[in-house]
Formats: C-alpha cells, structure tokens, sequence
C-alpha cells in the first residue's frame, strides 16, 4: 500500500487551530482578538526575559569564574605556605619554639627600626636615627631581608618590601658599586625572595641590575673587575689593589649568576662567571691554595697573601657549593675536584694552641705562616661540615672532626671577651690560647652560620646552645632602642652607629633556622649564597643546558669581600 494521507479528522483539527488565529476570523470576535494579543505580548516578555537573563546569567558566571580562579590562585600560595610554614609551627620542643620566638622579635625590633627611621636607605644608623646609602642606595638592608621575612612569616612587612622594589627600587645610577657586594646582596636577595614567593617583580629586578654589571667581565683573561659604574658601565679595580682584582670578589658570582641563567633561560650570566673558574683551572695549584690577588689581564694569581678569611674566603666557599647548586651531577664534578684540593690545602694550614688546643687556620704568605685567624674564617667549619658529606666515610669523619674543632675555636672567639662577642680577628702567639687583634664587633654572621651546618648535619644540641648564647650577648650588647649596634670594643663594649645589613640577612635568619626543624629549608632542596641568600637547588645535566628545580612543590674600600670584610 502507498503512503498514507492525513486523516479528515486530523484536517479538521488542523483547520479549526488555524482558524484562531486568522486575523478575519478574530476581527469578528474582539474578546478573542484581545486575548490573542495579551497572549501574544506575555509570551514575547516571557521569551526576551529569559534571553536576557540567560546573558545576564552568563555575565555572573563569567564574572565567578574569574573570582574562583583568583581564589584558587590565594588557595594555592596558602597551601604552598602552609606546607613549609607548618612545620615549624608544630615544632614539638617547646625550647625551641620559644628561641625561635625569640629571634623572631629580635627580627621585627630590627625591621621596625629600619623602616621607622631608614626606610629605602642602604643601612640604617641607629645612634643618630637615620640612614646611610653605603651601597649608592640600592636599599640594601631592604633587599638583604626580603627572605628573612619571608621565611618568619612576616608577611605584611615583607608586602611593603616588596611595594618599595617594585616602585622605588632603581638601578640606573652613576655610582661605582662592588660586584661582588652587589652580586650577593642584591642578586642574591631578590633571587632568593623570587625563589620563595614566585613573584617576577623579583626576577625582572634581579636581571637588570645583572645586565649592569656583565661589562665587569669584559677584561683580556675574563677574571672581572671588581668595581663597575651602574649608570655607565665603566669598570676598573680599587688602586690600593695595585690594579689587581680581588680572589674572593672575582671568584664568587657563581651560585647568583648561575641561578639568574636557570630562571631566564638565558646563558649569558652563567657563562661569564663559568670562564672564570676555567681559566683559574689552568692554573690551579696542587694544593688549591690562590693568592688573593689576580692580574686581570692575564689571568695569573700575583704573588700576595693565601688566606680563608679576608678577600679568599669565598671563593673556596662557591667551589663546594657550585657543586651542590648543580645537585652534584657530573657536569659540575670540577667544582667538587677542585674544592677537595683546597681542603688538602687548608689542612696544611692548621695549626694548635698551647694549652688548649684551639685548633686554627694561618694565613699564608709565600712559604711564611703566620698566626692569625680573622672570624669571617669561621664560615669554615661549617663548610667544611657541609663538604664532609661527599667523602666516604673515614675521610668524611676526619673532615667533620675538624669542622667541630675549628667551631669550638670560634665559639670561644665569642667566650673570651667580657661582652661573650667575638672581635675582628684573633692572634696566636706561642705558649698562649688566643689574643683579640682586631677589637671590634660588626654583629657579624659567620659562627652562626657554621653552628647552623653543624647542628643540621649531626644534630648535637650543643651548637644550639653556643648559638644562643651568642644571641643573648648580642641582645644584651648590641641592641637599643632605634635597632642594633655593632661594637667599636669587645671589651669596653662601646657602641658604633650601624647596623649592618647582613645583620637581618644572615646572623638573625641563621640562627632562626638553627632553632627551626631540619626540614624546614631542607639543605637537599636549598643552597645558601654568601650572604645566607637560600637559592633552590637545580640539576645540572650533561649538556649544561636543561635543568631541573628540586623540591619545586614545597616553598616555592671600606668592607671588601664576603659579606663585607676588611682588609685588615
């Protein structure tokens, strides 16, 4: 059969529909005609309603969503802060819990004082109340303690930090800076700060004051100058170096300028500073001991003194951590070799007191020895406590031994003078323990910082204890009521008028950490610069040119060398 038609009752219904709405049909009944118009128009209300609450409807969810992702983005930094941050809080020992406190305060008494009487200035003078530009007003003191702020959660001071490096902080200055001092300081300080809170802002600083200082290495042999114009980019050395650039200033940009090329994926930076090390290389004594002088031109190590703390120290410091910064992979296994013949080196240099038996490190020149050991060496012991890990296990033993012995020395660098605060440098004199030379007391870090190594990696309480001892004597000689003071004299304990950035950088962050759980800036995950500036450890690979970040999901003239020595 075909298909089939419609129905006539289906017709007739359909006509009958029709019907109603044919305009001839509603003419002659106006009572239907009026209701098919209010029909007509509810239904046309009814439709555009909806249309336009369906775009109306779009625009809040659109608008939601965003704030769900700015939310989710909040969510994210409070948990990557929660995981790190936690782990202090629930720190089981009350001791520690209360010092760490303690330091804390110390930090926000400091801080508050910088900003109250110092803001933006280099560093701040306590007697007079006011602030100095020591470093041609890079706001060192403000950069130097962006990660100490950020790691005591101090967060509200560290978001006026960061307001003032985003909208004050200028480079483009005609002033001769130190590369190094610069390099560690402010490199360093806003790497760290980018490294932990993953704000470019830090980032973007950190490169363009990089970018001023890279003409330093435009030198014959590639070893820099020590000095550079930010504005202009002219750079020479101090004259009272005879022209000479400085072992420790030339040979410890590593970890910054590394790092810098990790983040930017950009290799200029890291190879400037890697030449320098290979060129040192071609040269390198077998007992990995360098003269503080360079000739630049050449290349060559000038007939000068060989010593672990003013203008060398450093340099020795960044071979072992270079390493660590690669996280010790075969592309760095150089820095590791030539650190290990240093140590041959330093070991040739220790000496001991009579009656105690203070073990120490002289200082070389030529084939004369001679006596004296300045505190910035006491970053050796835990240098050495932190290079022992790479040994097998006798000669890892010896190296540690060595790192307590020499802390113990410099512990009592502290110990022996009436205000328990060590002077500049020490003298050795035969048939005595030890004599303070150099008498004053710049709140220098150093000690400090070899307490925190060894405690970290052997976890003997007792450098706890020698820390805060250390502590309570800076808190009873050296603070006042407009910040901390160093002292001009470690016996009379007259006060200075400064406090030295690497106070908030280094010495109140080290001994932070030393009462904080070890995992909490695990040393797996973080290599601290010079200037205690903590940078992420990220691996190295063969080619030298990929990389990856370890721990990623956790935390994201007047002084010369480190952290600001002398030349004394």
């Amino acid at each position: 059969m075909g298909k089939k038609s419609l129905s006539s009752s289906s017709q007739s219904w359909w006509w009958r529909g029709w019907r109603y709405l044919h305009p001839q049909h509603n003419l002659r009944r106006p009572q239907l005609l009026t209701l098919f118009i209010i029909s007509f128009v509810a239904l046309t209300w009814l439709l555009s309603g909806l249309e336009s609450l369906s775009v109306e409807h779009q625009l809040v969810v659109s608008r939601l969503n965003k704030e769900l992702i700015t939310l989710k983005n909040q969510l994210a930094n409070v948990k990557k802060h929660i995981r790190s941050w936690s782990i202090v809080e629930e720190e089981d020992d009350p001791l520690n819990v209360e010092r760490r406190r303690a330091v804390k305060e110390a930090m926000i008494h400091a801080w508050t004082c910088y900003e109250m009487y110092a803001w933006g200035r280099d560093e701040l003078q306590p007697q007079t109340r006011d602030g100095v530009d020591s470093f041609g007003g890079l706001g060192a003191t403000l950069v130097d303690s962006l990660d100490t702020l950020y790691i005591m959660g101090l967060d509200e001071q560290f978001q006026r930090a960061r307001e003032w490096v985003a909208k004050s902080l200028n480079f483009n200055k005609n002033y001769e800076a130190s590369v190094f001092e610069t390099t560690i300081r402010v490199i360093g300080g806003l790497l760290s700060a980018y490294d932990l809170s993953d704000d470019k802002v830090f980032l973007e600083k950190a490169r363009d004051i990089a970018d001023r200082l890279l003409p330093a290495w435009n030198t014959p042999s590639g070893v820099p100058y020590n000095i550079i114009n930010l504005r202009y980019g002219d750079a020479r050395n101090p004259r009272w170096t005879g022209g000479k650039s400085i072992l420790a200033d030339a040979g410890s940009e590593q970890l910054e300028f590394i790092a810098l090329s990790q983040r930017t994926n950009d290799p200029k930076y890291q190879q400037k500073v890697e030449y320098v090390i290979e060129e040192l290389h071609k040269t390198f004594p077998a007992d990995g001991l360098l003269p503080i002088y360079i000739d630049p031109h050449t290349g060559i190590t000038s007939y000068s003194k060989i010593s672990f703390g003013a203008m060398g120290d450093s340099f020795y410091e960044y071979l072992l951590k270079a390493w660590i910064q690669g996280n010790k992979t075969e592309s760095v296994t150089r820095y590791r070799e030539m650190w290990e013949t240093s140590m041959k080196g330093l070991k040739s240099l220790i000496r001991r007191t009579t009656p105690s038996s203070y073990a120490y490190i002289c200082e070389k020149t030529g084939s004369s020895l001679s006596d004296k050991m300045d505190e910035l060496a006491c970053f050796a012991p835990g240098m050495l406590a932190l290079g022992s890990t790479g040994y097998g296990p006798d000669e890892a033993e010896k190296f540690l031994s060595l790192a307590e012995e020499l802390a113990w020395t410099c512990y009592n660098f502290y110990q022996t003078t009436p205000t328990k605060l060590a002077g500049e440098n020490y003298y050795f004199p035969a048939g005595q323990d030890m004599t303070v030379g150099t008498s004053w007391s710049i709140l220098r870090p150093e000690t400090v910082e070899s307490l925190f190594y060894l405690w970290r990696l052997t976890g003997n309480k007792t450098y706890q204890e020698w820390g805060w001892n250390i502590f309570q004597a800076f808190e009873k000689n050296s603070r006042v009521d407009t910040g901390y003071s160093g002292l001009k004299d470690v016996s009379s304990g007259e006060k200075d008028n400064m406090m030295q950035s690497f106070f908030l950088a280094e010495t109140l962050k080290y001994l932070y950490l030393l009462f904080s759980p070890p995992s909490f800036i695990s040393l797996d995950e973080w290599v601290f610069n010079t200037e205690a500036h903590p940078l992420r450890i990220a691996t190295r690979h063969a080619n030298g040119e990929t990389y990856s970040t370890i721990g990623q999901d956790r935390l994201q003239e007047r002084f010369h060398g480190r952290k600001g020595r002398s030349g004394s």
